[in-house]
């Protein structure tokens, strides 16, 4: 499920801590309205995690991962490595 970000449209609250983060799934209505304050919200757009690559990947380390490495040997032609 993602991560949606909200923030009350009027400012702070001091019971929920105005910015919130909520998991709900992407069929899910928007939230109109704060769970625990219940004044109106507004989504923020927010940052999102994406995984870092440390080293590149090798033909071994696709080969032990479980996918078909294939190299190119012409037009149309590929060869297993």
């Amino acid at each position: 499920m993602p991560l949606y970000e909200y923030e009350p449209c009027d400012g702070k609250c001091a019971i929920c801590g105005g910015r919130f983060t909520v998991h709900r799934p992407v069929n899910a209505p928007e939230l109109t309205h704060c769970p625990v304050c219940k004044k109106p919200v507004r989504k923020v757009v927010s940052l999102f995690n994406t995984p870092t690559k440390l080293k590149p990947l090798s033909i071994s380390d696709a080969k032990r991962a479980g996918f078909t490495v294939l190299k190119r040997i012409g037009k149309g032609e590929y060869e297993r490595q």
